[in-house]
């Protein structure tokens, strides 16, 4: 039996998130170990391991979806970018790191991790979410 991944227990509301944007196929939530203030995940709902996987029109409709979460992102944080990654090694269940940058290594996940409040967490995650159309 496969056991349910970490983002699938916070899709279903088990784990607690800061969400910022979410719709019937896909979810965007902040990452609780981020590279800069914003870094944000976006997952689809459906647990699939590889983000190639993932059959071509729900791929799709994905990326306009990651695009929406990050135009509401840089409105939100002052940055020159969303860099865009996707690594898929660390939780089995395909996910695009959204990563607010103001130079190149600001994405280098080889890097500490920012830390951040509870409340600054959720202040965060709620003014994303009012820019999120």
């Amino acid at each position: 039996m496969v056991m349910a991944t970490i983002f699938t227990k916070i899709i279903s509301g088990e784990i607690p998130s800061y969400r910022v944007a979410e719709n019937e196929k896909f979810i965007a939530f902040l990452d609780i170990g981020p590279l800069a203030e914003g870094h944000t995940l976006v997952v689809p709902r459906k647990e699939t391991d590889y983000l190639f996987d993932i059959e071509d029109a729900d791929l799709a409709e994905m990326m306009i979806f990651t695009k929406r979460v990050a135009r509401a992102l840089e409105q939100v944080v002052p940055c020159k970018r969303i860099g865009v990654a996707v690594l898929g090694l660390e939780v089995p269940h395909a996910h695009i790191h959204l990563v607010p940058l103001n130079r190149e290594a600001d994405i280098s996940f080889s890097r500490e991790r920012i830390r951040m409040l509870p409340e600054e967490f959720e202040d965060l995650a709620a003014r994303i979410a009012e820019k999120f159309e």
